[in-house]
């Protein structure tokens, strides 16, 4: 084989393409699995027709990853959905053709669908919340591929479900199967939606932010796993992500979606290392990178004594959870492991770690949502660890948390200046007059648009719902935040809003933070220092610089090792 082409094929290799040279030496025309040619697609909004995509053309390979990236509203979810015939009732495509090994996929019955759907297409749907049933058990739903279709025995379904939980990367996958949608956080239940999609190996698999809820060693492992498909089986992957890291690391060629539009397209690394459109350049340049930790370092030393009094300290802090019966030999987990660490005034401590690895946990156990199995906790010098009633209550004042789905977390029923208020009205604080002037305020501290206060949250966008949730949790003065995961779901461009967003309160307001997230580029934009859990277990904490630059454990390294090489 003459070098060029040697060269091509062990790039493809690491890249997880197939490359077929022929004979004359040059690699060989893509086998197309997919084809979506000139797709329009419109909502029915009362009596106006809104275009939600506009003359998209696209194709992918057989044994190819193409990404499609964009901001929230650009029209990526929607080309996935037209895909799959998963459209909401309100949607049609109006125009345009969808041809899947051949066959067009437009005019195709319902019932040709669900010989389709699961064996021959694939999905990772975006929402693991809403897309496992809470009433069935997790491996019964893994299974359901395989029974569906018939590819598999009742028996056999169960311990090809047990494997695939397992190659998900879920601890435990035998226990894990037995339990519910509900005892699952929310990666966990992500990979075990993975582990569905990939039950009867679909020819093509379409992958909607299939990695959003993900840790980088997690996301890794199950990235991997699909490049292995891709060289084994031949199979097709459709991703779409607003993680231009992975995009750029694990896709072939990467689409970039403005409005609707496509605007820029081609091979990862051209797109990525030579964009052609401005749009593209925006989002490149509000990805998060590891290297920001230096910035952060230079721009909070000076305003933050770190030597200062800890707002919150724990004490050998452990959380026992008993498991469900069926579980083996094992009776307990445990899910935070004695852990002893301190958050200092005016501060943001970010707490890092694989799923499962008792993060969130340990973020409840500090807020008194979760009562501890042993250990201590003080807040402000005084130890709540005990606190019950209205004294629990009153001290709920000086801290609150904003939670990782932006979608989940506020009452689809209330305006936004009700959910804004809702805190001060259970505290009894104000009039009502009072009230909607502080919502107002509040709206303007968090830059939501005019005119919002009235609206429903329905009727905003992922960024403009979290700026919602951190203006409900700074109704009340509070001194110390839990964000838990508060950007993971917010495309980049939106995510750097809010990140300096938060940068910018907590200079204003001098706010203490404790950061729970599995994306090291947040921490390095965020994070004054670091606590690294593995299993319930402290295993390192220190200053961002120190732990990006000279981790101590292995661990972390290993960590660090899996950011994908864009955002380093």
């Amino acid at each position: 084989m003459p070098n060029d082409v040697a060269a091509t094929a062990d790039e493809s290799a690491r890249l997880g393409e197939s490359v077929n040279p022929t004979p004359s030496g040059q690699p060989a025309a893509r086998d197309d699995i997919l084809r979506v040619e000139d797709l329009r697609v419109a909502y029915r909004i009362g009596d106006r027709e809104v275009d939600a995509v506009r003359g998209v053309d696209l194709s992918v390979g057989r044994g190819e990853v193409v990404a499609i990236v964009g901001e929230s509203g650009s029209g990526k979810s929607t080309v996935a959905q037209s895909i799959m015939n998963l459209l909401a009732p309100n949607a049609e495509v109006v125009s345009g053709r969808i041809e899947f090994e051949g066959e067009d996929l437009i005019p195709l019955s319902e019932r040709r669908w669900r010989s389709i759907r699961g064996r021959l297409i694939g999905l990772v749907p975006q929402d693991p919340a809403l897309s496992l049933n809470p009433v069935r058990r997790v491996g019964v739903q893994v299974a359901e591929p395989l029974l569906v279709h018939g590819l598999a025995t009742k028996h056999d379904a169960h311990d090809r479900a047990i494997e695939l939980l397992e190659m998900a990367g879920l601890t435990y996958p035998a226990e894990r199967a037995k339990q519910y949608p509900h005892q699952f956080s929310g990666g966990m239940k992500q990979r075990a939606l993975i582990a569905g999609a990939l039950a009867a190996q679909p020819s093509l698999i379409i992958a909607d932010e299939p990695t959003s809820a993900l840790d980088v060693t997690v996301q890794k492992q199950i990235l991997d796993h699909l490049a292995n498909l891709t060289r084994e089986l031949g199979t097709a992957i459709l991703l779409i992500t607003h993680d231009l890291g992975m995009a750029a690391e694990r896709a072939d060629r990467v689409i970039v979606m403005k409005q609707g539009e496509i605007v820029d397209s081609g091979p990862a690394e051209q797109v990525m290392n030579a964009p052609t459109h401005e749009y593209t350049r925006k989002l490149i340049a509000a990805a998060p990178r590891l290297s920001a930790h230096e910035r952060r370092t230079a721009s909070t030393t000076a305003r933050i004594e770190f030597g200062g009094e800890p707002i919150v300290r724990v004490t050998e802090l452990t959380k026992i959870f008993p498991l469900p019966k069926g579980a083996g030999d094992r009776r307990t987990l445990t899910a935070v492991d004695a852990v002893s660490l301190e958050v200092r005034r005016g501060e943001t401590l970010a707490v890092v770690g694989e799923s499962g690895s008792g993060k969130s946990t340990l973020a409840r156990l500090v807020l008194r949502l979760e009562e501890p199995t042993s250990g201590s906790i003080s807040f402000a010098g005084e130890d709540i660890t005990h606190l019950k009633g209205e004294k629990l209550r009153q001290l709920r004042r000086r801290f609150q948390m904003v939670y990782q789905s932006p979608f989940d977390s506020l009452n689809p029923r209330m305006t936004i200046e009700q959910l804004i208020t809702e805190p001060l009205l259970s505290f009894g604080e104000g009039d009502r007059q009072s009230r909607s002037k502080r919502a107002l305020e509040l709206s303007e501290q968090v830059a939501l648009p005019d005119g919002m206060l009235g609206r429903f949250p329905d009727e905003l966008s992922g960024g403009q719902r979290q700026r919602v949730a951190i203006a409900r949790a700074l109704a009340l003065d509070p001194e110390f935040l839990v964000l838990d995961e508060a950007v993971s779901a917010l495309d980049v461009s939106v995510q750097a809003q809010i990140l300096a967003l938060l940068d910018e309160l907590q200079r204003e307001r001098e706010l203490t933070y404790l950061f729970i997230t599995h994306d090291l580029g947040v921490v390095a934009e965020t994070a004054d220092r670091v606590a690294v859990l593995k299993n319930g277990k402290l295993v390192e904490c220190g200053d961002a610089t120190q732990i990006f630059t000279a981790p101590q454990e292995e661990y972390t390294r290993m960590l660090i090792e899996a950011v994908p090489a864009f955002s380093a």
